[in-house]
């Protein structure tokens, strides 16, 4: 009986809630912004984000990265990932494929606006090591929209008849969606990519110059690409995909468009070649990134901002049912004096292979001066025992 105990004690302490919260590096006077982390097949955390003068009009800015060796009480230094000299490079984000190979995927600006970006990818196997993974050289990740104008004028031609700037945006869009060049450029990533049972690659992306998105797909381990037809909506963009047991996808999109301010959905039945058009959900978003994964029991986690405004609430959410509603949710970061306080935002979500969830974000203390460190990155770490201990 006391043998027994002791281990039904340890099943009780293994299942506590636990929640931990650090700072990547220490408060940093540059811009210091979208991160997306992973766990390495060794059992090492990497994040990576952007650093600079600003965000496309500083031609300073470059992609850094940070490592947490398994076992660490602390990350490395940070180093440089990716750097186009004399060009800003933004939104990274990476991935672990099925072969176990490390993808780093950024856009670099080449005219210093989001809709002259030209999206970048690196791969390697070589990701051991105390500091940046060996990349050896790379591409550009360049997609033709897939049946593109013809979409954007179906869904678009009707708001040209309404009233307002929602006219004006579907007027746009149609004669830009007819642009080679426009059509061609500025598609960006923010959130990870998949891998489905099948090996295809899922590579979300989004325009800022169209407020739309689609997906990038490989069949043969990245080697050659084509495009998704676009997931169409008034402005919603950076897709995060989740995969129901049935197969069917489903992306979570920013909401940059008009009230009400919530979370976009979007359906894929044919593993991501066509899309449904976006719709509201219920979820809050003021109009910045969230992220959402399926979690090894099942279950599916989100992180986003739950305002409508603002970005001083980050909590994480917990859904039973594949989405269709989240039963569970918990505050990882929040100041309820408000956004000009702090805020704590473009959340990148995994779950480690030991069953931990961990999370990076951008980290603001917007009370700092100007030109006082002000930014970092943080990571928190907890279980889903602690997503559910809270209310």
């Amino acid at each position: 009986m006391f043998a027994l105990s002791l281990f039904l004690a340890a099943g009780l302490a293994a299942a506590a809630p636990l929640f931990e919260n650090d700072r990547i590096f220490p408060l940093h006077a540059e811009h210091n912004h979208a991160s997306a982390i992973v766990e390495l097949p060794n059992g090492d955390l990497l994040v990576c984000w952007y650093r600079g003068a600003g965000e496309r009009q500083a031609d300073d800015v470059r992609v850094m990265g940070a490592r947490k060796k398994k076992g660490a009480k602390a990350w490395s230094e940070p180093f440089v990932l990716a750097d186009v000299p004399g060009f800003p490079d933004t939104n990274p984000t990476m991935f672990v494929d099925g072969k176990q190979r490390l993808w780093l995927l950024w856009q670099t600006i080449v005219a210093n606006e989001w809709h002259t970006a030209i999206s970048h990818m690196r791969v390697t196997s070589n990701w051991k090591g105390d500091g940046a993974p060996a990349f050896a050289g790379g591409e550009n990740l360049l997609v033709v929209p897939k049946n593109f104008a013809e979409r954007v004028k179906a869904f678009a031609e009707p708001l040209t008849k309404q009233p307002g700037r929602g006219a004006e945006w579907a007027r746009e869009a149609i004669t830009h969606a007819n642009d080679k060049y426009f059509s061609r450029m500025g598609w960006m990533t923010r959130a990870h990519p998949v891998q489905l049972p099948s090996g295809r690659i899922l590579i979300p992306l989004y325009s800022d110059g169209f407020d739309f998105s689609l997906v990038a797909i490989s069949d043969d381990d990245g080697r050659t690409w084509h495009s998704s037809e676009p997931m169409l909506s008034y402005g919603g963009i950076q897709p995060s995909i989740a995969r129901q047991k049935d197969g069917t996808l489903v992306a979570y999109l920013r909401d940059n468009g008009p009230p009400p301010k919530r979370l976009l959905r979007s359906e894929s039945k044919d593993n991501g070649e066509t899309w449904s058009v976006a719709v509201d959900t219920d979820i809050p978003n003021p109009g910045s990134g969230s992220e959402v994964i399926v979690l090894q029991d099942g279950l599916w986690a989100l992180v986003n901002n739950d305002l409508e405004k603002g970005r001083h609430s980050l909590p994480v959410w917990l859904s039973d049912d594949e989405g269709k509603t989240w039963r569970w949710k918990r505050t990882i970061e929040r100041d309820d004096r408000g956004e000009k306080a702090g805020s704590f935002h473009y959340p990148s979500i995994l779950q480690g292979k030991d069953g931990m969830i961990h999370v990076s974000y951008s980290y603001f203390d917007n009370q700092a001066p100007q030109g006082q460190p002000r930014k970092t990155i943080k990571h928190a770490r907890f279980n889903v025992e602690w997503v559910k201990a809270g209310r």
